[in-house]
């Protein structure tokens, strides 16, 4: 298992964070990113958990998506609110989003999967829900660590 540190440099989780700050440049929707070393828990219910920790379920439209890490168990998981589920019908939504990431991931390319995700991700979240007027940002772009 590798330490954060290995999996982004610092210089590196600044492209992230510049990535989501663009992202969401058009759009009311929020994006954060958790990148964890483990966890004992199945990937998705931990998504949860972390989606609820960071509060991402608290924002105005109810449009936070997460990107959730684990490095031990190599797991990636992308979680929307309930605003997107609601407005989007496709169930495989995130897929594509998905299938990037891990492709990148796959080749060793962990800022790139992330970057370029994050402004699919803000590229869809636009459609359904684009900024109008104020767009004031909800939640914090850093990167969640545990």
């Amino acid at each position: 298992m590798q330490p954060i540190h290995q999996f982004l440099s610092p210089s590196d989780e600044q492209e992230v964070i510049e990535a989501i700050t663009q992202a969401e440049k058009n759009t009311t929707g929020e994006i954060r990113v958790h990148i964890e070393t483990k966890s004992t828990k199945e990937p998705y219910a931990r998504a949860q958990e972390v989606f609820f920790e960071l509060e991402m379920n608290k924002t105005t439209h109810a449009n936070g998506v997460l990107f959730y890490i684990c490095l031990q168990s190599k797991a990636f998981v992308i979680l929307g609110d309930t605003g997107i589920d609601q407005k989007v019908k496709a169930s495989n939504f995130w897929e594509g989003t998905k299938e990037l990431v891990v492709n990148h991931f796959k080749q060793g390319l962990y800022k790139q999967g992330l970057v370029y995700g994050i402004l699919k991700a803000g590229n869809q979240l636009k459609v359904y829900f684009p900024a109008t007027g104020t767009n004031p940002n909800e939640l914090s772009n850093e990167i969640s660590k545990a």
